[in-house]
């Protein structure tokens, strides 16, 4: 399954398919951004099965790195999927998710449906 840009709720996103490249550090997510050069697309959905085990270690940095790239290039990001086991783990990335769910720029998911529900609601 490709990549798919659709508008949903007013935003245009890229929804990433699971099977696609693995976005495991800065480099991998310039490249997702090449994919989109003269696309309006306003917010990048990736699912969890695309992000390297080491997005959810934030002592390794990934993630603050792919998702400083993303934004500095003007999208927001919503992760979808089950990362309950990841935020078990570590203190660190569930004070990390909770935050990032306060605000406008990065969003955690359990699924498409909560995805809607949060674009719902920022429109």
């Amino acid at each position: 399954m490709p990549d798919v840009v659709q508008t949903r709720h007013g935003a245009t996103v890229l929804m990433c398919a699971p099977d696609g490249p693995p976005i495991h550090d800065e480099q991998s997510a310039v490249d997702l951004i090449g994919t989109l050069w003269g696309q309006d697309v306003q917010w990048l959905v990736l699912p969890v099965q695309r992000l390297a085990e080491d997005f959810f270690v934030l002592r390794t940095r990934v993630a603050g790195a792919v998702v400083q790239k993303l934004q500095q290039y003007g999208f927001r990001v919503a992760v979808v999927g089950d990362i309950a086991a990841h935020v078990q783990a570590s203190t660190a990335l569930r004070d990390f998710v909770y935050e990032s769910n306060k605000g406008r720029q990065l969003w955690f998911v359990a699924d498409e449906e909560e995805l809607d529900a949060r674009l719902s609601a920022a429109a």
